[in-house]
């Protein structure tokens, strides 16, 4: 069987590209909502389906959500984060848990750097992919589910953004 993928990897898709688009269009503070509300939504559980006892994702999307109460300072909430991506490659024997914790860690730093969110896609679309059709089937396969759950995060982000939002965040890609 061939190795598995960790993440989504075709920046040139169209189902990332349409998130790209809109993600450029608004403020670091709707980006992070927008991905540590997902995350908590769609991937928190999936992470707590395979590591019940382990809350270091969950603390990260808290310390997020902190962090943008004005509650607490960056790096108290850096600490915690960086917390999550350990819980991710300590994760490596759960495609599913592993995927949705790169992808929350992602989504908790999107406070610290807008560009972080593009983690939530992709990441998360494969966390989808895997818990929704296993890793036995095709990348063709789960490249489809992965682009349906990249939609459904586009619908999310379109239901919070700002029109012509004033700030939008200064993203260099770095692709």
């Amino acid at each position: 069987m061939p190795k598995l993928r960790k993440m989504l990897s075709n920046w040139d898709a169209p189902y990332i590209q349409s998130l790209v688009k809109l993600i450029e269009t608004q403020s670091k503070a709707t980006l992070a909502h927008w991905a540590v509300d997902y995350s908590e939504r769609v991937l928190l559980p999936l992470w707590n389906k395979h590591y019940p006892d382990d809350p270091r994702p969950q603390n990260a999307l808290k310390a997020a959500r902190e962090w943008l109460s004005g509650a607490i300072k960056l790096p108290q909430a850096k600490k915690v984060i960086l917390e999550c991506h350990a819980a991710a490659r300590e994760a490596a024997a759960s495609p599913v848990a592993q995927a949705a914790a790169r992808a929350i860690g992602q989504s908790a730093s999107t406070i610290h750097s807008a560009r972080h969110c593009i983690g939530l896609p992709l990441y998360g679309a494969i966390a989808v992919a895997y818990n929704t059709l296993g890793t036995k089937v095709s990348w063709e396969q789960l490249e489809q589910c992965a682009a349906a759950e990249c939609g459904c995060m586009l619908d999310a982000l379109r239901a919070v953004a700002v029109d012509n939002e004033p700030n939008p965040a200064k993203i260099d890609w770095k692709c």
